[in-house]
């Protein structure tokens, strides 16, 4: 058999090199590896070799493009992706809207220039490493800019977003050209597939700063094509004796911002998003007040769920946020707390989760009852396990039993401290 199974980076080299071909590393990885990043997975472009060439050689290579040739290879014991180098010329709209050439003649310059920003169109020749970089993209890097490669950008019009979420992964500024080109996307945007939307979010949520990422989109005028209901804050504004950071769209970008530094689940910053969301639909006249935004925010991701279909954790997580963040620093009865704290410690989104919201919400101030949780939650789990059930009681009563002996045991551990001191 031609393809070796455990196949080394230079094996592979070499026999594309044998068919008179070239073999490049691509993208991120290169990308990263000029940041002093942990690099990416490794993708690579083969220039010069036909697709039936490349496959006599390779027979294990596993086909997973479509439109046009991309194999899975195993080499140094990774999954890598391999691509033939090519060009695209817009036929339609979308992202599947184009014609490929994948021809030999293709270079690795041709292929590069199709790219979405220039700190993605750089390659390394392998194996020696040359950089391959037509369009600066290492000196962006130095600059800290995202800029477009051409007005290639425009063809795919996802690319707005992935330009919006590197700035936030990166910490870079997107160069004015670039805002233009973002701008110019959102009429094709706006009928992009949800799912890639999502996926972009996703990864701009992870990022250090998500904050980043809404505000390029806004600046470049598409937070309201694609996130009307994160726009909708623009000018709500807040009491400022509790918010003096200014409207709800500064504060939602504020708390987000403070979870992101205490907790790295991505559903855990969309609950964080969305907190305050239904203060997007309180009427002018209400201002700066927002009562009932509980409920309208319920409504608001709801709204949004229908529309792009989120993650079902992201979406459980938002709702118990949306409909509790105002209640821990407020509750006075035990039982009601008790209730909160059973709650909490059965959903996904945690104590950790919900208790970096809550913090981020008020300023770093946190409620007693989230501070101290777990020697609460220890007193209430004790109670449960020697609990013997009166035989005269039967179904609610049952429940409602349960509850008392559960908010006893919170009161005896939280004495004489209360919740919100």
């Amino acid at each position: 058999m031609c393809y070796i199974y455990d196949m080394r980076e230079n094996e592979f080299v070499s026999a594309v090199n044998k068919l008179g071909g070239s073999a490049y590393l691509v993208g991120g990885c290169v990308r990263d590896q000029l940041m002093g990043r942990a690099a990416s997975d490794r993708d690579y472009v083969v220039c010069g070799v036909s697709e039936e060439a490349f496959l006599a050689r390779f027979h294990d290579a596993k086909k997973v493009g479509n439109s046009f040739p991309v194999f899975l290879l195993e080499i140094d014991g990774e999954q890598c992706e391999v691509a033939f180098a090519r060009t695209e010329r817009k036929t339609g709209r979308g992202y599947t809207g184009f014609a490929v050439s994948f021809e030999p003649c293709v270079t690795i310059e041709d292929d590069l220039f199709r790219r979405d920003t220039t700190m993605n169109a750089m390659a390394l020749l392998m194996p020696s490493r040359e950089l391959i970089d037509p369009y600066d993209g290492r000196a962006d890097i130095a600059n800290k800019s995202i800029r477009a490669v051409s007005t290639h950008f425009l063809e795919d019009p996802v690319r707005a977003l992935r330009a919006a979420r590197q700035a936030a992964q990166f910490s870079f500024t997107i160069e004015p050209g670039t805002i233009e080109l973002m701008r110019a996307c959102g009429p094709e945007l706006a009928d992009e597939p949800k799912e890639r939307v999502i996926a972009e979010l996703g990864k701009a949520l992870a990022s250090p700063v998500p904050s980043v990422f809404f505000r390029a989109l806004d600046a470049a005028g598409l937070l309201e094509v694609i996130f009307p209901w994160i726009f909708r804050l623009k000018g709500k504004t807040q009491p400022v004796a509790f918010h003096p950071e200014g409207d709800a769209f500064e504060h939602t970008l504020m708390v987000l911002d403070d979870v992101a530094r205490r907790n790295e689940r991505v559903e855990v910053r969309f609950a964080a998003l969305m907190h305050d969301a239904g203060k997007g639909l309180t009427p002018p006249e209400m201002l700066p007040h927002h009562y009932g935004h509980e409920e309208k925010g319920l409504a608001v991701l709801k709204e949004m769920n229908s529309i792009m279909t989120l993650p079902s954790l992201w979406y459980k997580c938002a709702e118990f946020a949306i409909r509790e963040h105002m209640r821990p620093c407020r509750m006075t009865q035990p039982g009601k707390v008790t209730d909160l704290l059973v709650r909490l410690d059965r959903h996904p989104l945690g104590f950790d989760g919900f208790g970096a919201i809550i913090a981020a919400d008020n300023h770093g101030e946190q409620a007693d009852c989230l501070t101290n949780h777990e020697k609460y939650m220890d007193a209430i789990r004790s109670v449960r396990a020697g609990l013997k059930i009166p035989e005269k009681l039967a179904g609610r009563q049952i429940a409602e039993w349960i509850r008392q002996q559960e908010t006893a045991a919170y009161i005896k551990a939280a004495a004489p401290l209360k919740c919100g001191q």
